[in-house]
């Protein structure tokens, strides 16, 4: 048998919880039950992934402090992780303690809230240990509240040996109502993996990233009536053509913000505008995508670029002349 005890309290000396928890995980231990420890406060950076630990347990002791109002917050993120991507066929067959210590008001409270929980997450809820401790001294030397502990997790251990029949609740309903309509239906390895991810800050960040930019992408379609920005530029050029006899060059053009460089091949009264890699072009030039857009929109010119340093130049500078004779933007009658 394996039983799995997940403390959300904060780990703090003098925490009567944490005895109490000694005192069941002892008694268990001495009926041959092999105990895990979980510590959330430890954990707080990957709760999404704990409830794949649920899986290999016979029964579970969820434990926490009520030190102001309710319970802490990380035995709510593990209740809500469980909701999301614990295994509901591995959930309703595990037995739960719940242990609620307080030091102010609340502890009756805290183990209704955890029985609700598991019960609305479809598992099976036993009887546990509530206590008010003002003095954790006298608490922890009291032998007849310590009887009581131990007898807990007797109770605990009866309970899931004999498979102990589970009257229905209520709660369980909510599950059913709640879940009825999910229109995704994930495997418990799926779910797993899904909890990994959720916990994986990195991953996340990279998810982010990738919608805004992706939202960024669609943004512009719908700017430019559905075309890219690649194609806006080209368009752009094509328009501002204009042939000069006897005149052949090629321009490469490494734009921020693109992953290609733009080509442009000039062959006397024709050219063409693609995004490629090409190799020793007549005029290498780099400029920010915003002072391009300037210059094709006709504000800025490519020499004056050049000569005021927002736009990098290398190669013929015969030919970087002819680029705004090429592509007069600032005057296309």
């Amino acid at each position: 048998m394996k039983i799995n005890i997940y403390y959300g309290g904060r780990g703090i000396v003098g925490d009567s919880t944490l005895f109490v928890l000694s005192r069941m995980q002892k008694v268990l231990e001495e009926l041959n039950v092999h105990i895990e420890r979980i510590n959330l406060y430890e954990r707080k950076h990957n709760i999404t992934s704990l409830p794949s630990t649920l899986n290999d347990a016979d029964g579970i002791i969820l434990a926490s402090t009520v030190e102001w109002y309710g319970l802490g917050g990380y035995m709510y993120q593990f209740l809500d992780s469980c909701w999301l991507y614990g295994n509901k066929q591995k959930i309703s067959e595990l037995y739960m303690c719940p242990v609620v210590i307080s030091t102010t008001y609340g502890e009756r409270q805290g183990v209704m809230t955890l029985q609700t929980a598991w019960d609305t997450l479809g598992g099976r809820s036993c009887n546990g240990m509530s206590a008010y401790v003002r003095d954790s001294v006298a608490f922890e030397l009291n032998q007849e509240y310590v009887n009581v502990i131990e007898r807990t997790a007797e109770n605990l251990y009866r309970t899931i040996s004999r498979k102990a029949v589970i009257l229905p609740a209520s709660s369980q309903e909510v599950k059913q109502m709640v879940t009825r309509e999910a229109p995704i239906d994930f495997t418990p390895q799926e779910t797993e993996q899904l909890s990994r991810f959720a916990s994986d800050d990195k991953y996340i960040q990279t998810q982010k990233e990738d919608l805004k930019e992706l939202a960024s992408h669609f943004k512009t379609l719908l700017k430019n009536d559905g075309m890219s920005e690649e194609e806006v530029l080209i368009n752009s050029f094509k328009k501002a053509f204009r042939p000069q006899n006897s005149f052949e060059s090629v321009y490469l053009m490494e734009i921020a913000g693109f992953d290609l460089p733009l080509v442009l091949d000039v062959n006397n009264d024709s050219f063409t505008a693609v995004f490629e890699k090409r190799q020793d072009p007549a005029v290498l030039c780099r400029v920010s995508k915003e002072k391009l857009e300037d210059i094709t929109g006709g504000k800025e010119t490519f020499q004056h670029a050049f000569m005021s340093g927002d736009m990098q130049v290398k190669g013929d500078f015969r030919m970087l002349r002819m680029l705004d004779t090429v592509f007069p933007f600032g005057n296309r009658a």
